[in-house]
């Protein structure tokens, strides 16, 4: 891929949506390209996370192992794994597989400190972008808990 299809692709994750065409460009250019191929692993379940990675082309499976034959997701690309790795030190909630060649960039915490102290502009728009997204998250709890607490489960009687 160039450059320019690159920033083409990731302006398309809707956390890197409101930044400058300059401010991505720094992103890919900064960022480290893996080719995959099908079967590789790119990340395993618990391991330390110090990066996210942007799915470019293909696809990547995340399960509870390798093998999982009931998978967690399935994302291709556009897709940003590894979100809260960006900011802050955590662990892999999940092990992710490429599913057939595949291509990611890695994006690691150290470039988006960077990104963050050298450009208040970029803090501000992804503070922003972060608060939307956990109110969206919080919301849909909500509507979870108030559907739970509408089911009526049968008592049992011992």
């Amino acid at each position: 891929m160039t450059l320019a299809e690159d920033i083409s692709l990731l302006i398309k994750v809707p956390l890197f949506s409101d930044l400058s065409s300059d401010h991505l460009r720094l992103l890919a250019f900064s960022s480290i390209r893996l080719d995959l191929p099908a079967g590789r692993v790119l990340f395993r379940k618990d391991a330390p996370a110090a990066s996210g990675f942007v799915v470019m082309s293909g696809e990547i499976v995340l399960g509870d192992n390798v093998d999982a034959e009931a998978p967690l997701g399935r994302f291709g690309p556009g897709a940003l794994l590894g979100e809260t790795a960006l900011f802050i030190a955590n662990r892999r909630p999940a092990t992710a597989t490429a599913a057939v060649d595949s291509e990611v960039v890695e994006i690691d915490r150290t470039l988006m400190r960077r990104m963050l102290d050298e450009y208040p502009e970029v803090a501000a728009r992804l503070h922003a972008r972060l608060v939307d997204k956990l109110a969206s998250t919080v919301s849909e709890v909500s509507r979870v808990k108030t559907r739970l607490d509408a089911i009526s489960y049968p008592l049992r009687a011992d």
